[in-house]
């Protein structure tokens, strides 16, 4: 391939540009300045009156002026367009705009990608805050510049950078039950600890074998999660679980709120509830939103960690002892959440807006007089030598080492 300047004078009719087509298929015609390209597509179209052309000639000028500038043609259709519209192109100036230093570079892009990972993805205010905390609470100085970044331009990096995406790359229904067990009404924690949401998630069928079950509970007000594992939902293995999920709240239990399924909704359970004194309620009919807020954290972090793949039930006790060794420390010391206000807009409608994200514990410790709700052994002192004894992200990326080790020794 042959590069050369050419002297375009010569041509002034379409019959010496398909001349020219014919003789020039190894040639590549190099010209650098845009204001030149700009002169020569007017000037071309003007000598061969481009607007009196038929269809086909039209084709065979935009194939040249395609050639000479090394447009496309898409584009060399839009210049033209211009022309015709009387924006001459000879005007046309370079954009002069004045360009800013790169601020957030291949390091900062790194972070930013291995903190994504390490959190499994979460909302960027969530991720933000986080990035803030690793610098501000736990001195990490590799943050400086990254914790500074904006909402909307972590958004901006998911979705266009490179680099970001080159290193990050089956519900079944619940069986209903008629018992006349807990009462049905929606809970009004009115602030306070305590009141409790809890769902279970099935890890799937295979070859009509059950997998495991993930029970999750979340309290309402501070988004505390506590997560265990069983083989099956019956009251043989529920009871000791839950006995033993509620142990871990740092507060007292004051309500438990379920949907009806019979695994919640049975005498044994409501009898272990009893002796706690914890009152047990269920979901109203018709009311989707009761359990809104545990079943999302189902999909937001049940299925993002653990997946929708089928799981065999004999490892239920590995699942658990990894959620409690692990797992729950990390979703209540370490991963932020985003709580809501409620205000009333113009038409008097009660509306939520999520400003305020901390992690549960944060959240925990943020409550007006909160010590009253805590259970008699817990203090805040031993409560902070957990949640500052890693930085946020040291303690995802152990997580998740002993998660993959975990999913590494399942064999379906």
């Amino acid at each position: 391939m042959v590069n050369i300047i050419m002297n375009t004078n010569r041509i002034v009719s379409i019959e010496d540009i398909e001349e020219f087509l014919k003789s020039s298929q190894n040639i590549e015609f190099q010209i650098n300045s845009r204001k030149e390209k700009y002169d020569l597509i007017s000037e071309t179209l003007v000598k061969v009156h481009y607007r009196q052309l038929g269809k086909k000639k039209r084709k065979i000028v935009r194939k040249y002026l395609s050639i000479l500038t090394n447009y496309s043609t898409r584009h060399i259709r839009r210049l033209i367009k211009l022309w015709k519209s009387g924006k001459l192109l000879v005007n046309l100036t370079v954009n002069n705009r004045t360009k800013f230093p790169c601020k957030y570079g291949p390091t900062e892009i790194e972070l930013l990608a291995n903190a994504d990972r390490d959190l499994k993805y979460p909302n960027a205010r969530s991720l933000q805050e986080t990035l803030v905390r690793e610098y501000e609470k736990f001195g990490k100085k590799e943050y400086e510049i990254v914790s500074q970044i904006s909402v909307s331009h972590i958004y901006n990096i998911r979705n266009q950078s490179l680099q970001y995406q080159s290193l990050t790359m089956h519900y079944t229904k619940t069986n209903t039950t008629t018992v006349s067990i807990g009462e049905r009404t929606k809970p009004q924690p009115d602030g306070k600890p305590g009141f409790l949401r809890v769902d279970s998630v099935h890890q799937g069928d295979f070859n009509g074998v059950k997998g495991v079950y993930h029970i999750n509970i979340i309290d309402e007000v501070t988004q505390w999660e506590i997560v265990g594992c069983v083989e099956q939902i019956t009251e043989e293995f529920m009871r000791p679980l839950l006995e033993k999920l509620i142990k871990q709240f740092p507060f007292e239990i004051i309500n438990f709120h379920s949907d009806n399924g019979s695994e919640y909704i049975n005498y044994s359970i409501a009898e272990m509830l009893n002796s706690l004194i914890i009152k047990q309620t269920k979901s109203r009919s018709r009311k989707t939103n009761d359990q809104a807020l545990v079943e999302s954290k189902n999909g937001a972090i049940i299925r993002k960690y653990m997946g929708r793949n089928h799981i065999p039930k004999k490892y239920a006790s590995s699942i658990d002892k990894f959620y409690q060794k692990y797992f729950n420390l990390f979703l209540n010391y370490h991963r932020v959440c985003g709580y809501a206000t409620d205000y009333v807009d113009k038409r008097g409608k009660i509306k939520k807006k999520y400003d305020v994200y901390l992690t549960p514990y944060e959240k925990l410790k943020s409550i007006d007089n909160v010590k009253q709700y805590l259970k008699k052994e817990i203090t805040f002192d031993k409560l902070d030598e957990i949640a500052y004894c890693e930085s946020d992200l040291e303690f995802s990326k152990k997580m998740n080492k002993a998660k993959e080790k975990l999913f590494k020794n399942i064999k379906i």
